[in-house]
């Protein structure tokens, strides 16, 4: 099996992204404001952090904006490589996103819910860099749009990793003592972690450790 990535997601300071890196992380998470879920920091935090990352590092900016010049805006107050657009865009298109900012990765969040996820996974991962698969549920009144520590059908997950057409970050509920069945289910190109690898809300090298051995070892 090809090198798994490892994203490390809900990253809260420059120490706890320091110690992602030094485990084994490709890509950290920056998460902004949500509607509910852990993790989220000011934007003004988000730039400080992400401009100390060595470039080989991704960094990811977890964003609830829902329309291109929201999210283009959100982008300019934190400058990271990478957006993770976490709900569904509700104005603009992503070519617009691309020619906005043509040097940042676009990465859609699709939240596995059933087979209606599985066709708008298809149909979106024409038009962005990656899909991040996740468990939340942006249909309720207090939308979930990550975080939840949750698994969701990894079946379906495989589906769409088989038919989409760019690579697949699998995320939700993972941690290390079920990211091994995960990689099997569904062989995606990289895992993502958050609430697996804390402890008491905090990042856990022990945990994070073992999560990172847990990948690293298929």
């Amino acid at each position: 099996m090809t090198l798994i990535r490892i994203k490390i997601c809900c990253i809260s300071s420059l120490e706890e992204a320091n110690l992602a890196i030094a485990s084994g992380a490709s890509a950290i998470g920056l998460v902004g404001r949500m509607p509910s879920g852990p993790g989220p920091i000011p934007d003004i935090l988000i730039k400080e952090i992400a401009s100390k990352i060595p470039p080989p590092v991704a960094t990811f900016l977890l964003t609830s904006e829902t329309t291109v010049d929201e999210i283009i805006k959100h982008h300019q107050r934190t400058n990271t490589s990478t957006i993770q657009i976490v709900d569904l865009l509700t104005e603009g298109t992503y070519s617009q996103l691309k020619s906005a900012l043509p040097s940042v990765k676009i990465v859609q969040v699709i939240h596995v819910i059933d087979e209606s996820s599985l066709k708008m996974a298809v149909e979106i991962s024409d038009h962005v860099d990656a899909l991040l698969l996740d468990s939340g549920n942006p249909n309720l009144k207090v939308k979930e749009l990550g975080g939840t520590g949750r698994v969701h059908d990894w079946k379906l997950s495989r589906q769409i990793r088989e038919k989409a057409n760019c690579p697949v970050f699998l995320a939700g509920g993972l941690n290390p003592d079920n990211v091994r069945q995960a990689i099997e289910e569904v062989q995606p190109f990289a895992v993502d972690v958050c609430s697996g690898v804390r402890a008491g809300g905090k990042l856990d090298r022990k945990k994070l450790a073992r999560f990172v051995e847990q990948v690293l070892s298929m």
